[in-house]
């Protein structure tokens, strides 16, 4: 059923696309505004300058997608992304050494950020209703009587809407609008933890090594607080994209981070394993360094408006943008792009309750990754902003939150049900809180640690992080029935 003539996108990035998607079926048009010319391949643009650092596809945003889009995933992999398991195909740096191989519940797909939109744009191209307008600045919005009904475009032209969906990201301008209407100003809740990270995009050689099994390194950061250089306290990526390429990714939280190509090169030589350094190496680069700080958590609380606007709606880091490290983004934003299609397919009309309803919705929904990335971001004493928590907490949280997740990411390897836990809440679909308070996880968390303290582990960790990480796959000792 048509709830409407016309709905308009404002962004025509990964949360407008898929918006666009969701809007699709119940209005006879959907306008998605773009400010910057989209290009017709897998190319960078100037809106969107994080396309240049490494991006995850969690499941939850898979499958978002996929309900959004059929064949979504088969199409993201014919056009070069990777399909893989990282267990088996990414050597992992924690704590003392390189973890173990072996079989997992989790797969993710890699690729690049300009391949993901560029998948996600010839889908929506492909709606007959649907039509990305670009080099098109959006002014402000048109309201009544406590309803936002269109959308004023540079140049005088005005469009009348339905519906309108803010997804322009971070700097979105609607909050202000909004305000300049009457409504009041939005409560916000942030947490930056002053993360930066460093990208350089290289080159795969035509024969990869003999001892290159692994497709992808994950560096984490040392919890050694001794004296080693500021290297070690890195989270360092070197990230399998489509066409024979790597994303060499280095980041901190609160440090300085190399700034030009040979000063990249040089930091990288002093990351606590050689091997990310000589992986390089062997690769040729094929840009520059580029360097990103616009990394804090933010949370705009629209849901808290006592009368939110009707004809309005937020999808993506317009209403909520979290620490990029944590590879939440696009799922976050194609999940709330699905839940909307979900409330537009039971509703008759749009009025206030649809409005509210959606919000309170999409509140739960998000709530799911900002737990996690408080989780850890608040544990740094540089954060600053409204989620920063007193000192004591802060404290503790530095000194429990390292050690409990690599306790859980040990777990996972020996134990099958801890591991399908732990990559439903990687992948944001159960919470953390739900995962540690089902009594037969933590029933198994106890028994991994009586199992662990008397040295009876099944699956081998902490592999020399100086040496070359180790092919062997243990899968089948976890296969195996628990020794007694």
């Amino acid at each position: 059923m048509k709830l409407g003539r016309t709905a308009v996108v404002l962004g025509g990035s990964a949360a407008g696309l898929c918006t666009a998607g969701a809007l699709a079926p119940y209005f006879g048009q959907v306008l998605v505004l773009e400010r910057d010319e989209l290009p017709a391949e897998a190319e960078h643009r100037r809106g969107v300058p994080q396309s240049k650092h490494p991006h995850f596809l969690l499941n939850s945003g898979r499958r978002a997608i996929g309900e959004l889009f059929p064949g979504f995933e088969d199409d993201l992999v014919a056009a070069g992304g990777l399909h893989l398991m990282p267990s088996m195909d990414a050597a992992y740096l924690d704590g003392a050494g390189w973890s173990a191989r072996k079989s997992s519940a989790m797969t993710m797909i890699y690729g690049s950020r300009v391949l993901i939109e560029r998948v996600l744009r010839d889908k929506v191209r492909g709606l007959a209703n649907v039509t990305i307008r670009e080099q098109v600045q959006v002014t402000g919005l048109s309201t009544d009587a406590g309803a936002v009904t269109g959308v004023d475009l540079a140049g005088g032209e005005h469009l009348d809407a339905d519906l309108v969906v803010d997804a322009m990201g971070r700097g979105s301008s609607v909050g202000t609008w909004l305000v300049a209407a009457g409504w009041p100003e939005v409560e916000t809740r942030t947490l930056d933890a002053k993360v930066t990270y460093t990208s350089r995009w290289y080159d795969l050689p035509a024969r990869r090594p003999p001892s290159w099994w692994w497709r992808h390194l994950a560096i984490m950061p040392t919890r050694d607080r001794g004296d080693h250089p500021a290297e070690h306290e890195f989270l360092v990526n070197f990230f399998p994209i489509e066409g024979n390429r790597v994303i060499a990714c280095m980041g901190s939280w609160g440090l300085d981070m190399p700034r030009t190509d040979d000063a990249f090169v040089e930091s990288a030589r002093r990351v606590r394993t050689p091997l990310f350094a000589a992986a390089m190496d062997e690769c040729t680069p094929t840009s520059e360094v580029h360097l990103t700080r616009s990394t804090g958590n933010t949370w705009r609380r629209y849901d808290r408006w006592t009368t939110p606007p009707r004809g309005l709606a937020f999808v993506g880091d317009s209403i909520c943008a979290f620490n990029p490290f944590y590879a939440q983004g696009i799922s976050s934003a194609a999940s709330s792009a699905l839940l909307l299609r979900e409330h537009l397919s039971r509703a008759d009309h749009l009025d206030a309750a649809f409005f509210a309803q959606f919000l309170v919705a999409q509140r739960k929904l998000l709530g799911v990754p900002w737990r996690l990335a408080m989780a850890r971001d608040q544990g740094y004493a540089c954060a600053v902003g409204t989620e920063k928590p007193p000192e004591w907490r802060r404290r503790l949280l530095a000194a429990v939150g390292d050690p409990a997740f690599s306790f859980i990411v040990g777990a996972a390897r020996e134990d099958p049900v801890i591991d399908e836990h732990f990559a439903k809440v990687f992948n944001l679909d159960e919470s953390l809180g739900d995962m540690l308070g089902n009594p037969w996880v933590l029933a198994r968390l106890a028994r991994h640690g009586i199992r662990a303290a008397l040295g009876r582990r099944r699956v081998p960790f902490g592999f020399d992080p100086r040496a070359e990480p180790p092919a062997t796959d243990y899968s089948a000792a976890t296969a195996a029935p628990a020794a007694r």
